[in-house]
Formats: structure tokens, C-alpha cells, sequence
């Protein structure tokens, strides 16, 4: 039995490469990485552009 915790998740970080999963946004507009996640109205998700506040759904 291992002694922590840590010694029984080190084999996990020889697993291997892991796949990555984020997606990055861009703005349609002026194509800036600066992108918020708002909520949009009746509950909707929508993004703002925090360069040159284009927003969209």
C-alpha cells in the first residue's frame, strides 16, 4: 500500500500525452483572442469581444 496519496497517482503521469481539449476562441470581427463568455438573454450563451466589443451568439 503506498505511503500517500501522491505515490499512488505518479504512475498516472507516465500515462502518456493527453489530448487538448481547449478550443480557443477568435472574434468574427477583428479576429482577437480576447473573447468573454456572457450570459446572454433568456438564459443563452453569448461571447463579447474584449478588443473591439463585437458580440455574438
Amino acid at each position: 500500500m503506498p505511503a500517500s496519496i501522491l505515490e499512488e497517482g505518479g504512475h498516472l503521469l507516465d500515462a502518456g500525452p493527453t489530448r487538448d481539449t481547449v478550443t480557443r476562441l477568435s472574434c468574427p470581427s477583428c479576429g482577437s483572442a480576447h473573447v468573454a463568455q456572457v450570459l446572454g438573454d433568456n438564459g443563452g450563451v453569448s461571447y463579447v469581444c474584449t478588443s473591439c466589443g463585437h458580440s455574438w451568439s
